[in-house]
């Protein structure tokens, strides 16, 4: 999930975004409305998490445009008003759920997730590719039922990558969806990501590298004629 946290109180967005980050999330910061807007016109994110009273551009109005220009966006609005008359209007405006300051910073984690579920196509409470299983949930990863540590970064490639049926997934795209705006496009990071990945997930290989493409999941009955022997 890639977020965009609005949020004018630099200490409080900057302690979010990390507890965000240790949850497997790319998250950017963005510190007043305008930086808002500008930052979803650039940049593909699945969800919001947007502070309502924000300096240069309220986070009213924020909503409002957000809602009208990027329908696919879910957003969460965060105030340290909690009225019934307050959570009605920020829902009017376009907000897919409303949480009051202060909140739990689990449930703020298990309401992004339920967000990123109505997003989209109701999805499996575990992911499975041949002998591999993820549960999202849990954060944890088995293959041929044996347990494997991933970091953050390789869960959340793997998770794509599994997502994504066995089509190819460029590093860019790659990169978009795992890491946030700081990534340097010109890295190796994903090519290093899916590297450490192999050899954690071991043998026989369900990862391939597509030539001048990107990488997929195969079958391991079927491996592709366009893969890169490549291991790295």
């Amino acid at each position: 999930m890639r977020v965009l946290l609005v949020e004018d109180e630099a200490v409080l967005a900057n302690s979010i975004a990390r507890g965000l980050r240790r949850e497997g999330m790319a998250v950017d910061i963005a510190g007043d409305g305008e930086e808002a807007l500008e930052k979803a016109a650039l940049n593909h994110y699945d969800t919001v998490l947007l502070d309502r009273d924000l300096p240069l551009l309220h986070g009213d109005e924020v909503c409002r445009v957000l809602h009208s220009q990027h329908a696919h966006l879910r957003i969460l609005m965060l105030t340290a008003s909690g009225t019934v008359e307050q959570r009605v209007q920020g829902l009017n405006l376009g907000a897919d759920d409303y949480l009051p300051k202060p909140f739990a910073f689990a449930e703020l984690v298990a309401r992004l997730h339920a967000l990123a579920r109505r997003a989209g196509p109701a999805l499996p409470s575990t992911l499975v590719w041949a002998d591999i299983t993820i549960d999202p949930s849990r954060r944890s990863v088995a293959r041929a039922g044996q347990p494997i540590v991933l970091s953050s970064k390789e869960l959340a490639v793997l998770e794509q990558l599994i997502r994504a049926d066995g089509a190819v997934l460029s590093a860019e795209t790659l990169l978009e969806q795992v890491w946030d705006e700081n990534a340097d496009p010109f890295t190796n990071t994903v090519r290093t990501t899916v590297y450490t990945l192999r050899r954690k997930l071991g043998d026989p290989p369900l990862i391939e590298t597509v030539i001048g493409a990107g990488y997929r999941m195969v079958n391991i009955k079927t491996p592709s004629i366009y893969a890169c022997d490549e291991t790295f």
